[in-house]
Parts: C-alpha cells; sequence; structure tokens
C-alpha cells in the first residue's frame, strides 16, 4: 500500500456519497429526515467538522503535541456530533459545500506531505491508542462517511419518488 492507494481509499467512500446526493435539488438536501432530523446538510456539515478537527489533530501530531481537541471527540462522539449539530444547522448550503471540499483538500495535502511510515506505523503517534494515523482516519472518516452512507441513499430514493409522484 502506497499514498496514492490511501487517497484512493479516502475518496472512494466520498464518491459514493457524492453519487447519491447528484440527483437532489437544494430543498432536498435541506429537509430534515436523511438521519433521524438530520437533513443531507446537516450530514455533511457533521463530516466537515470532524474532517477539520483531524486535520488540526494532525497538525498538533506534526508539531510534536496532543491533539486535545480530536481527542475529546474521538471519546465523547455523540455530544461532539450534538454539539456541532447546534452550531452549524440551517448554514447555508453553498458554505456547506465550500467547507466540506476545503477540509478535503487540506486532508490530503497533509497526507500527501507525510512520510508513508507516519501515516502507517501505529507506535508512531502515542495518542492515538496504539493505532496509526491511517487506521485514525479510515476509522473517523472513512467509517462515518460509510455509516451515513445507506441513509442518504434511502433518503434520496424517497425523495426522488415522491417528487415523480407530485410531477
Amino acid at each position: 500500500m502506497d499514498i496514492d492507494q490511501l487517497l484512493d481509499e479516502l475518496d472512494g467512500s466520498r464518491e459514493k456519497l457524492l453519487m447519491a446526493i447528484a440527483d437532489l435539488p437544494d430543498d432536498a438536501l435541506m429537509t430534515p429526515g436523511a438521519w433521524e432530523e438530520w437533513s443531507i446538510a446537516d450530514i455533511l456539515v457533521n463530516l466537515t467538522v470532524w474532517e477539520a478537527e483531524l486535520v488540526t489533530g494532525i497538525m498538533r501530531l506534526d508539531q510534536g503535541k496532543r491533539p486535545e481537541a480530536f481527542l475529546s471527540a474521538l471519546a465523547q462522539p455523540e455530544a461532539y456530533d450534538q454539539a456541532r449539530y447546534e452550531e452549524n444547522k440551517g448554514r447555508d448550503l453553498d458554505r456547506v459545500f465550500d467547507d466540506w471540499q476545503q477540509v478535503r483538500v487540506q486532508l490530503e495535502e497533509w497526507i500527501e506531505t507525510m512520510p508513508f511510515r507516519h501515516l502507517t506505523t501505529p507506535s508512531r503517534y502515542k495518542w492515538l491508542g496504539g493505532k496509526s494515523l491511517w487506521q485514525t482516519i479510515q476509522q473517523t472518516l472513512i467509517a462515518r462517511e460509510k455509516r451515513f452512507l445507506p441513509h442518504v441513499q434511502l433518503f434520496a430514493h424517497r425523495w426522488q419518488l415522491e417528487n415523480e409522484e407530485d410531477a
């Protein structure tokens, strides 16, 4: 495995999510109910804040510092999710997509500039509890996208069926 394969795995999960929402209008993306009370936009914000927290954590790791906020989020993910949901609900959709894209670019830049062994050696960052940085990325971002994907796909499918009937 190399850096390109890691990036391909990261992009693969993002691509599936993008394909699921590709045909939805803006009002569908803002409608609650894609996952519990969350809209698809809320899900994208959630993915963005986790990715931003991870990027900040990587920056701190690179400086030899403990990534306190990231570790705190990992320790209490439900509380973190709820707090970020309350802070960001109703956020402008254009801003949601811009932020979602920008944070991914930042993450990819970090991954591309890090030595491969820094990403894949479990003992490299003691604060990650014996996991490699790549395993942490997989569990934090890729698994999160995969968890939301069936909900987003189902919501999109239902939305399209309901709107075909109304037409």
